[in-house]
């Protein structure tokens, strides 16, 4: 077993992690953390690279250095980071500024200028806060702050994921991620809020895309349902339940 093998599970165990929340942070599935951790295939570069994101490591360091046989040292600077302000800049967009980042979102010069924060959970990769409007993400509310994780790769991305999209012709959206295996040109965005139709957009039009890992929200914010909405929901349910008892019958 090499020695990032033994890194990769030790930093786990260091940090609490199962095999399976460590491996969804790697983007890889757990039986191949499994593999990595039990010597019988050896780490891909992009995934160790990622780890020294997540735990503020070289490459040498985490190729090289036995870290459970170093773990005062390790530790010493962990906690010497913790002192420094390194903590993950989150760059904020509020509504106001949507139309202005569809033009800037690849200039540093635009990015520099957003409002940034930091989260005590957040110590490693690329993050981004977006503020939301509209009613088709209940219960999400309104004017909530959406903190997604950059997506490099669309087959990183699973079905009903929720995701920050941001297109060419629809600007940014809040959605979940419906994949179609047969049509990879199209994706279905589908709201949390049933009154709202899933549509469809090109994958050619995606710009970005942002999983979405924490909310945001004012705790005095209370949501509630059109009552109207929801007998016209149940109404057009109970429809579609009798046209299929007719097909049967």
């Amino acid at each position: 077993m090499s020695v990032a093998n033994k890194n990769l599970k030790y930093l786990r165990k260091l940090r609490g992690l199962t095999q399976d929340e460590f491996a969804s942070k790697l983007s890889i599935k757990r039986s191949l953390l499994g593999a990595y951790e039990e010597g019988r295939a050896e780490p891909r570069l992009e995934v160790l690279e990622t780890v020294c994101d997540l735990f503020k490591l070289t490459l040498d360091e985490i190729l090289r250095k036995d870290l459970s046989e170093h773990t005062d040292n390790y530790l010493a600077k962990r906690r010497a980071l913790k002192l420094s302000d390194t903590s993950a800049k989150i760059p904020f967009v509020p509504v106001k500024a949507a139309a202005g980042y569809l033009n800037g979102y690849a200039d540093h010069e635009f990015i520099d200028e957003l409002n940034t924060f930091t989260l005590p959970m957040v110590t490693g990769g690329n993050y981004r806060a977006f503020e939301i409007s509209g009613d088709s993400m209940l219960p999400t509310p309104s004017g909530s702050i959406i903190v997604g994780e950059k997506v490099e790769a669309m087959d990183h991305v699973k079905n009903n994921t929720a995701c920050i999209v941001v297109s060419k012709n629809d600007g940014i959206v809040y959605k979940r991620i419906q994949k179609n295996g047969k049509a990879k040109s199209k994706l279905m965005l589908l709201s949390d809020n049933p009154t709202f139709q899933p549509y469809s957009i090109s994958s050619e039009d995606v710009v970005e895309m942002w999983e979405a890992q924490f909310i945001i929200s004012k705790t005095n914010t209370m949501q509630s349902w059109n009552v109207g909405q929801l007998v016209n929901i149940v109404a057009d349910l109970q429809q579609e339940v009798a046209g299929m008892k007719k097909k049967i019958n």
